[in-house]
């Protein structure tokens, strides 16, 4: 006898999916999507477990994202399911750094895993497609990931003005802090930047408790910590600089952004803000995220420069910048603008035989079909042929090999295209010896 398991119920785990035929088949459309941008400009597809030694993710400490994972220990082994698949790629490229050809063009469409909490658009399971670009120093690579992502809005139907990508500099606000209120404890900016990446969670008095919190990682003057939330509202370019010494390395990248931007013809979908600083502490100089401009969802996209990520796995730094683009918030997008593509089960044929008597002609004829290269759906059981054609039809077959006993006696299919209801005939394959009764001696 078996215990009876309990809680087990209809639904997968809280935030999980069960993806049924017709949900693969839009997955499968926006996968699609991303991969034909992805190949368009020049990047080569790749993956990891995703199942990962958990020290992988646990590195910087305060990061939101260490207190979501889900992890286990097992035969002496703490590993992690993978909530993100940058560090990966960095124990990827660590692996081969001597053979790998820069500047590396890569992407990938992992499932990632966090345990946090829900809303709409973010679940515990989701997709993302991440687009990185290792070995290149300048600017001309988040340029060219901002395109990319623009491309993939485009081709999914998102009206332009819909979606803007708001962003800012970590080596700006670096710059303008260290030059002020963080003078003298420099190493307190990454645990700053986790805090203040809150901003929309918890409103800019949360933030200001956090910065200003005696206990705390950062630990700034409440004065001080204002003086950050305020340059944090900072949405012209110009005026956040001002903040940081001349000739700040952050700025002058983001300028050179914009350009490129206006070469790329998006220099209207993207707008500085300075209140992005993305949450995760490996991030090094240009963040960028994207989001509905009307503000409803949480972001579309997010990504930046993270130069020194290889660092804290025991190698050289080395330029990286890259995005992830999840799958969940999208869909709510286009499911809100009804954008949401009507998919058809892809079946080119149907073969029906009628009865017992017909079953090896109709096995023969569906297994020639597949071998053209044909999607065909044998009819297995006893059912009556106005249902056969019914299924047919709402399955998005072409059309329909009926074999009954007066086309089995003449040797032929009788061929019924479902959109025309033209018919033809086509002749039956020969039968195997051994399917017509006889012996193999």
């Amino acid at each position: 006898m078996s215990a009876k398991v309990e809680g087990i119920g209809k639904s997968p785990p809280k935030g999980t999916r069960d993806f049924y035929p017709e949900d693969l088949r839009l997955r499968d459309w926006l996968f699609g999507h991303f991969r034909a941008v992805s190949r368009g400009f020049g990047f080569e597809e790749v993956d990891a477990p995703v199942v990962e030694h958990a020290e992988l993710f646990t590195r910087k400490a305060g990061e939101e994202i260490v207190q979501q994972l889900y992890h286990f220990e097992i035969h002496g082994h703490h590993y992690a399911l993978r909530p993100e698949l940058t560090p990966s790629l960095a124990r990827m490229v660590l692996a081969r750094r001597g053979a790998l050809r820069l500047p590396l063009r890569w992407f990938a469409i992992p499932q990632c895993w966090r345990y946090e909490k829900m809303q709409r658009g973010r679940r515990r399971e989701h997709y993302q497609w991440n687009l990185d670009i290792w070995g290149e120093p300048r600017v001309t690579a988040e340029a060219e990931l901002i395109a990319a992502l623009f491309q993939a809005l485009d081709a999914l139907g998102v009206p332009r003005g819909d979606v803007q990508v708001r962003v800012s500099s970590r080596a700006l606000l670096e710059d303008a802090l260290r030059a002020g209120v963080l003078r003298d404890r420099p190493e307190a900016f990454p645990a700053l930047c986790v805090a203040i990446d809150k901003l929309d969670k918890i409103g800019t008095d949360g933030v200001i408790e956090q910065l200003s919190d005696p206990a705390g990682l950062v630990r700034l003057a409440r004065p001080d910590a204002e003086q950050v939330v305020a340059w944090l509202s900072a949405r012209n370019l110009d005026d956040a600089a001002r903040e940081a010494p001349p000739g700040s390395p952050g700025a002058t990248a983001l300028r050179e952004l914009f350009e490129l931007c206006a070469a790329y013809g998006v220099a209207n979908r993207v707008v500085f803000d300075a209140s992005v600083v993305r949450g995760l502490a490996y991030y090094t100089g240009i963040v960028f995220e994207a989001s509905d401009s009307a503000g409803e969802l949480r972001a579309i996209c997010g990504g930046g420069r993270y130069d020194r990520l290889l660092e804290t796995l025991g190698g050289g730094a080395l330029p990286a910048v890259g995005f992830g683009f999840g799958d969940a918030v999208i869909l709510e997008l286009l499911a809100a603008r009804g954008l949401l593509p009507a998919l058809r089960r892809e079946l080119d044929a149907v073969v029906f035989g009628f009865g017992d008597a017909e079953r090896a002609a109709a096995v023969a004829l569906a297994q020639a079909l597949r071998a053209e290269g044909a999607s065909v759906e044998l009819v297995l059981g006893g059912i009556k042929l106005k249902r056969v054609l019914a299924e047919a039809d709402r399955s998005g077959a072409q059309r329909v090999y009926l074999v009954g006993p007066d086309e089995a006696a003449r040797g032929v299919a009788l061929v019924r295209e479902l959109a025309s209801g033209e018919q033809s005939e086509r002749a039956l394959p020969a039968l195997p010896g051994d399917a017509k009764g006889g012996s193999r001696t």
